[in-house]
């Protein structure tokens, strides 16, 4: 599928994955079932290695294996996206044209971090990407992670650049669809990082959202983006208010830890997270384990565990 096209598909509800660990090794297990039911929920992407699935601790092998499940289980009816990004370009490309040789759909590539490039450099660094590259690229642009913001004009310049589909902002200010989209083709598309900014991002004329609390709630989350998209702004509220309490509740500490905390009640998966992350506090877990009891069964009534998937319920 062309670049352009493929832009179609990636919106609504993309799932920013965690990744299981179980006595410090990546738990295929739990990730195979874990992706399962999302794709079973009805997500819309799955978005694999991203800062949510603590894809700078990953190893070389284990970001292959978490593709190649990934990219198995969605069989080509779901968009798979895999966040390429860091702070060396060389390193982008290596790892952008891994992705593309496993059979991923995009690229989600960070603004280069820490080092804090000019524009220019910004610029040039994604010109790279692109050229070396035949993967479709959407950009994340997280300042408060980076260090640095997308200028208006660089905006205008990465829209020039082919191979690139999307921009994804992870300030959460809705303001940036009017700001960003004067300089963009109607073929970009705009997306969230925020997940308590998804309603009124898609509201506004955004394209979706990659979201954490996916995670927990898949099936609400898909509904709530996908009835802002369409204009079901009553609907679209209502779930955000149901939803509201779990993205306060997963937000109040590192949102690997706070999520896999929250899969540890609902699905049996391990909480494990590596270092520098930690366990959530007390206070945190209580809060957690009120919010997410209306999501402790699927949709379909069962219990959605690794145990169900490993007898094929």
């Amino acid at each position: 599928m062309g670049r352009q096209g493929l832009q179609k598909r990636i919106g609504g509800a993309i799932t920013a994955l965690v990744t299981p660990f179980r006595d410090g090794a990546l738990d295929t297990v739990d990730l195979m079932a874990h992706v399962e039911w999302q794709l079973l929920s009805g997500i819309d992407g799955l978005l694999a290695c991203s800062l949510t699935g603590e894809g700078p601790t990953l190893t070389d092998a284990e970001r292959m294996r978490i593709i190649e499940i990934c990219v198995e289980l969605s069989e080509g009816k779901t968009p798979v996206i895999v966040a390429t990004g860091t702070n060396d370009t060389a390193t982008t490309i290596e790892e952008t044209l891994q992705a593309q040789q496993l059979g991923a759909d995009a690229a989600f590539v960070t603004v280069p971090y820490y080092s804090k490039p000019t524009q220019k450099g910004v610029l040039h660094h994604f010109e790279q990407i692109a050229a070396q590259t035949d993967m479709a690229l959407i950009i994340h642009s997280q300042p408060s992670h980076t260090a640095i913001d997308l200028a208006p004009a660089t905006v205008e310049r990465l829209a020039e650049i082919p191979g690139i589909v999307g921009i994804a902002d992870g300030s959460g200010e809705i303001s940036r669809i009017d700001l960003w989209r004067a300089f963009l083709p109607q073929q970009v598309g705009l997306y969230t990082s925020s997940d308590a900014g998804a309603l009124g991002f898609t509201a506004a004329g955004g394209n979706g959202c990659f979201s954490t609390a996916a995670n927990v709630a898949p099936r609400l989350f898909h509904s709530m983006q996908h009835s802002a998209a369409c204009g079901n702004l009553d609907v679209a509220h209502s779930i955000d208010r149901r939803l509201r309490p779990l993205f306060k509740a997963l937000a109040r500490e590192s949102e690997p830890a706070t999520v896999k905390h929250a899969l540890a009640a609902m699905r049996d998966m391990e909480p494990d997270v590596r270092l520098p992350l930690v366990g959530i506090a007390p206070e945190t877990a209580t809060e957690i384990q009120t919010v997410i009891a209306p999501f402790q069964v699927d949709g379909s009534g069962r219990l959605a565990s690794r145990q169900a998937f490993r007898l094929g319920l």
